[in-house]
């Protein structure tokens, strides 16, 4: 267990130093609810990965959250080179959680869940490839990390 404070700044200079994780609702036409639970890297602001129900976000799911992020990030059998912080429900997890309302789910289609949590997928990719971040000098995530590993 990493024991380091973060002291009130959740962003970090060096991808894979602490990633953070969230959840969120989004209600579909009609009625029904799906519930996204979310991880990522306080660095880059990459969506690692995500999960989708319309039930509740439980200990399973949280699981298979984090594994599909450490895969994403150092393969199938990978293992971090130190280890990583995880925080939850902090202002950078939020901030995301405003963007993916207000710029995905805001203007999409959302008769119900299947339609839903089908878009789910395309709007995470375009996030990570496309939406700008002040941060990052207004480049997308993949594109930050791009730059990042050829410098």
């Amino acid at each position: 267990m990493d024991t380091r404070k973060h002291e009130g700044i959740v962003a970090v200079k060096q991808s894979d130093t602490r990633w953070c994780s969230d959840g969120l609702e989004l209600s579909c036409d009609n009625g029904e609810r799906v519930r996204v639970a979310f991880a990522l890297d306080c660095c880059d602001r990459e969506i690692m990965s995500w999960v989708a129900t319309t039930k509740g976000i439980d200990a399973g799911l949280v699981g298979d959250l984090m594994m599909q992020a450490v895969e994403k990030r150092f393969g199938p059998s990978g293992k971090p080179p130190k280890p990583i912080e995880w925080l939850t429900d902090n202002g950078m997890a939020e901030s995301f959680v405003k963007t993916l309302k207000r710029d995905y789910a805001k203007l999409a289609n959302r008769p119900d869940s299947k339609t839903v949590m089908a878009q789910l997928k395309d709007w995470f990719d375009d996030y990570n490839s496309y939406h700008p971040h002040s941060a990052l000098g207004y480049l997308p995530p993949t594109l930050f990390r791009a730059k990042r590993s050829v410098t």
